[in-house]
């Protein structure tokens, strides 16, 4: 495989509407992979996706027997080289105090359940390629933050979640990486309590940031393995500081 590229290889992309997940689906595309995006919005991600070598599917990942069902047909058709799985959620009530048990199966079943779903359906194919996984989890997954309760525990669930398929899978010549951003500019910043003003947006990391990690992963040998990989904002935060201050002028 030729540096940077993923020419040959078919890569799923679960959660791809917007924000990290196109960026990254657009993106192993341009570098040559057969991709397919899936979302519960799937109308968001056909505009312009045929010409890219994008093949949309609809799909709400919360749903296990229909990620089964996807991720076999997929895997049975193309086989799956990479599995990124860039989907989540979160919600303006997110204090402690606010949560129901609604919100928090909710918040479980979409940010951590629907990861454990489409890693266990592709394994199979991923042991076949002697593929990659990918799952976005989230600093705040380390740290507390503003985030809530029931996002940060999904976070940390996803973290560990790849570093047991990790474990349990290499010598099946399987790799699983957790990528961990701190705040990135995307439409989720909208359902915070009070959304961020337009200095600390500016400052975030950009959604092709993070696609550019996941590249990163992609193109690696396949001798090579990354666990964890954090990034975050320069201006914004630090390793163990998720509270965002506004960026200095």
């Amino acid at each position: 495989m030729e540096n940077g590229s993923l020419s040959g290889k078919t890569a799923v992309v679960i959660g791809a509407s917007s924000g990290i997940g196109l960026s990254t689906a657009t993106l192993f595309a341009d570098a040559g992979a057969k991709v397919h995006a899936a979302a519960r919005r799937r109308e968001v991600i056909e505009e312009g996706a045929g010409e890219r070598g994008i093949f949309t599917h609809a799909l709400d990942i919360s749903d296990a027997d229909a990620v089964w069902k996807l991720t076999e047909e997929i895997g049975e058709s193309d086989g799956i080289d990479i599995l990124a799985i860039p989907a989540g959620m979160n919600f303006p009530e997110r204090r402690f105090e606010q949560l129901t048990a609604e919100k928090w199966d909710q918040m479980i079943s979409v940010n951590l359940s629907g990861a454990f779903y489409a890693v266990r359906a592709a394994l199979p194919y991923l042991r076949s390629s002697r593929g990659l996984v990918i799952l976005i989890s989230s600093v705040s997954g380390r740290w507390p933050d503003a985030s809530g309760p029931a996002y940060q525990a999904s976070k940390a669930g996803m973290i560990e979640l790849a570093h047991a398929v990790g474990f349990e899978e290499h010598t099946n010549g399987v790799r699983c990486s957790a990528v961990l951003p701190g705040i990135v500019d995307t439409p989720i910043l909208d359902n915070r309590p009070e959304p961020p003003p337009k200095e600390v947006r500016d400052a975030s990391l950009k959604p092709d940031d993070v696609a550019q990690a996941c590249l990163f992963l992609a193109t690696l040998p396949p001798h090579a393995y990354v666990p964890e990989l954090t990034m975050i904002p320069t201006q914004l935060q630090a390793l163990g500081k998720t509270s965002v201050a506004t960026p200095p002028t």
